[in-house]
């Protein structure tokens, strides 16, 4: 009998933690290209940690791909973040 008690709280205990991950994780950064030099700012979603560094890792090949070079990331935030950047970013918002 126990056991089926302890069902109702894991499961409540896993829909509580269910907002905390809906969170997502973005970077901005900055990024150029050679021959013409251009450069551009914009912002990306992370899938992986949300930090700094782990961002460059993840941002580099994305942008690679697509012929830019990262030159740094700028910071890493959540949703909360994302409005307020967005017409800074332009064309480049969520692109990578």
């Amino acid at each position: 009998m126990k056991h089926f008690a302890l069902i109702p709280a894991v499961s409540l205990a896993l829909m509580l933690a269910l907002p905390a991950q809906a969170a997502g994780c973005y970077a901005d950064y900055k990024a150029k290209q050679d021959n013409p030099l251009r450069l551009h700012y914009g912002v990306a979603q992370i899938n992986g940690p949300c930090d700094p560094n782990s961002a460059a890792a993840e941002l580099a090949p994305r942008l690679a791909a697509g012929g830019w070079t990262l030159l740094n990331v700028v910071s890493v935030f959540s949703d909360d973040g994302l409005a307020s950047r967005k017409d800074s970013a332009g064309p480049n918002y969520l692109r990578f």
